[in-house]
């Protein structure tokens, strides 16, 4: 990826690839860009512990970082159960299963269109 610029869909899809490859759960991109103003696409996924919900969200960055992507703002902690990294674009939202139900983004943003789901 040295050398080429990555549009959003490409950090999303990256994205999902990592928190995949940490065994995340309900891994999820919406299309946002027809209903919200500040990002083309969410990825939100779950981790069981805080441990692996520490794990995806470090994968995340640092995996994007070598590929010349730096988030804008990072917030929330793995002992917290949600950690989300706005990437511009593109914003990635790490839950516990316990913060997910309770903040239900899946359902806040029902008419973003789902582009990517693994359960």
């Amino acid at each position: 990826m040295e050398g080429r610029v990555l549009e959003a869909i490409d950090v999303a899809r990256r994205a999902v690839e990592i928190a995949s490859d940490k065994q995340a759960e309900d891994i999820v991109i919406l299309d946002t860009r027809q209903v919200c103003s500040f990002a083309d696409y969410f990825v939100i996924c779950s981790g069981e512990s805080s441990r692996q919900i520490e794990a995806i969200w470090q994968e995340i960055y640092e995996a994007l970082r070598r590929d010349g992507i730096t988030p804008h703002h990072i917030e929330g902690t793995a002992d917290s159960g949600w950690i989300l990294l706005d990437l511009g674009d593109v914003i990635v939202h790490i839950f516990s299963p316990t913060q997910r139900d309770y903040y239900s983004l899946d359902d806040l943003w029902c008419q973003a269109m789902p582009v990517v789901r693994i359960q």
